[in-house]
């Protein structure tokens, strides 16, 4: 780093750390709108706080709620489409893995790169998405549920599997019914092999043979603790084992194996456990695949579940500490649309806690709502997403790498420390300055070769960034930022703690 950006940095960390969100001046532009703005979307792009504000915050939440009606602009539909991969069902992705025995050594290395662009392509595809959609809520909403439902890619043959993950099993149900959301999921290949029940197979079954040699209970725990219940939900080992027994036999397909649908998930009768169970006090009949469907409705319904879908959404979209009030009636609607969650949203959205000024500007961003909250301020439609692939990477949240089953956290504790704001105040810094090359197509991070576009530097224009960001610093933050040069504002508007928030 250069003499110029340290001294910048240090400026930045400076200024950060003597002022805190509660000093908050009047706003130019209806806190509300920049409140629902900021939590409905990952931050505003140039243009996106008055549009709100013209059309009223009734009309954009009814907007982003259906995100069916709002158009994807061309662009983004073509440089999606340039993403072969992206199309390919779980079989056909799998089979990028197979390097073969009898391959030269120059053609297994090129098998290798061709299953790696797998991934990155995917990597690409929701980087694009997330700062480029209108969609917003949508794309919020995909964060959301991904973390929920955690695969992570380093696990092997899922470095394959998570891209047609997102696309397949959570994409398409973000506000949907949480029973279907929670289906898709456990008949997806990457959540079989992520938590091993692709190896789940009866004792003394007849297909108990190789790998495949006895009860794992490693999703049928997370399932309850993690997806549905909670950790407080009111089951038991014993419930553990149940399910563990009941999901026998769910796996994923072999290659060229015949009768199996194109998502890859296959149920193997022949590992299966037939015998009746007793499953949170319900008696579920031996019947092959048809248990694990009713178990999945049972857990779906359960209260203990949409309490726990409740909270996480509280917490997401409210306060760390979500008010117990909030929890309660998410409940109950919840309950009241079996799991409808687009209703769920709309009760929260309209809520009362929701609109508490005490909770405006007060979540902080995860490293991931940073950067794109950051590039999507600068109105940069993004070709190229290495800078913030890089900058994630840096803050410890690759995408589709966390990995634990219960995905990545979304509070300040979890990711408020010295060493993630120096990398977050560089990356102002360098998006400020226009040196970050976003526009530039020649080598991003699918690896997808496109013509070379040469862009040159564009510092950002700190008046517009205000503009775009509604004018919602604090009169401190103003009062810096007008006392420096001018090189230095755009960088201490995003470097700013009003901006580290949402």
């Amino acid at each position: 780093m250069t003499a110029k950006p340290k001294f910048l940095v240090m400026s930045l960390l400076i200024f950060f750390l003597g002022i805190t969100p509660s000093n908050a001046a009047p706003q130019s532009i209806d806190p509300k709108v920049l409140h629902i703005v900021n939590r409905l979307s990952f931050g505003p792009r140039p243009g996106d706080v008055q549009r709100v504000e013209s059309i009223g915050v009734d009309r954009y939440i009814k907007e982003q709620l259906s995100p069916d009606t709002i158009p994807e602009s061309a662009s983004l539909k073509s440089q999606l489409a340039q993403l072969e991969t992206l199309s390919l069902n779980p079989m056909q992705l799998l089979a990028y893995g197979t390097t073969g025995q009898k391959l030269s050594p120059e053609a297994k290395k090129a098998a290798q790169q061709k299953a790696r662009g797998v991934l990155q392509a995917a990597i690409q595809a929701r980087l694009l998405q997330a700062t480029n959609s209108p969609k917003q809520l949508q794309e919020v909403m995909v964060d959301f549920w991904y973390n929920h439902f955690n695969v992570d890619a380093a696990k092997g043959r899922d470095r394959l599997l998570v891209g047609a993950y997102e696309q397949q099993a959570i994409r398409p149900f973000t506000l949907g019914r949480f029973r279907d959301l929670l289906g898709a999921t456990a008949h997806h290949p990457a959540m079989l092999f992520y938590l091993d029940n692709w190896q789940n197979t009866a004792p003394g079954s007849p297909g108990a043979r190789g790998r495949f040699q006895g009860l794992n209970e490693n999703y049928a725990r997370e399932l309850m603790e993690l997806h549905t219940l909670g950790v407080d939900g009111g089951y038991t080992q014993q419930d553990v084992i149940a399910l563990a027994k009941i999901l026998t036999g769910w796996g994923i397909a072999r290659p060229n194996q015949p009768n199996i649908n194109s998502n890859g998930f296959y149920f193997d009768p022949k590992r299966h456990d037939p015998s009746d169970k007793v499953f949170l006090k319900t008696t579920i009949k031996g019947s092959g695949e048809t248990e694990g469907e009713q178990a999945l409705d049972i857990l779906a319904r359960s209260p203990a579940t949409a309490r726990h879908i409740s909270y996480e959404l509280a917490q997401y979209f409210v306060s760390d500490r979500p008010p117990t009030t909030l929890v309660n009636r998410l409940t109950q609607r919840y309950l009241a649309t079996d799991g409808n969650i687009r209703d769920v949203l709309d009760t929260l959205f309209h809520s009362s806690e929701f609109w508490e000024t005490k909770n405006f500007n007060t979540k902080f961003k995860t490293p991931y709502q940073y950067a794109i909250s950051a590039v999507r301020a600068t109105g940069v439609e993004v070709n190229n997403t290495r800078p913030i692939f890089n900058l994630l990477q840096q803050l410890g949240m690759p995408i589709y790498g966390c990995p634990t089953p219960d995905g990545y956290k979304n509070t300040e504790e979890a990711w408020l420390n010295p060493d993630a704001m120096t990398r977050r105040l560089n990356f102002a810094t360098a998006i400020a300055s226009g040196r970050l090359p976003l526009l530039s197509a020649a080598n991003n991070v699918a690896g997808v070769t496109l013509p070379p576009v040469k862009v040159k530097p564009s510092p950002v224009d700190s008046l517009q960034l205000t503009n775009t960001l509604g004018n919602s610093l604090s009169s401190k933050t103003q009062s810096a930022i007008a006392s420096s040069p001018p090189q230095l504002q755009a960088a201490l508007i995003l470097g700013s703690p009003e901006f580290m928030h949402r």
